[in-house]
């Protein structure tokens, strides 16, 4: 895969922790249901803002995601 198309298509957040909280946000990836349902149908911008969004709410939430290769 070139580098372009790495970047033209970013992959689904899910972390196979599928259920959705009170506010219609999955547990594990942090994206919405509608977001969740859309995500074949986004473009790659759209997926970057999801991602962004995901991003934010993790934080909002005091959760971190561990990067396994990190350590």
């Amino acid at each position: 895969m070139s580098v372009l198309s790495a970047l033209s298509a970013p992959k689904s957040p899910c972390v196979s922790v599928c259920a959705l909280d009170d506010d219609n946000i999955c547990i594990g990836c942090q994206r919405s249901g509608e977001e969740i349902s859309r995500w074949g149908r986004m473009s790659a911008d759209e997926k970057r803002a999801v991602l962004k969004r995901c991003h934010e709410r993790t934080q909002a939430r005091g959760q971190y995601l561990a990067n396994p290769s990190a350590s």
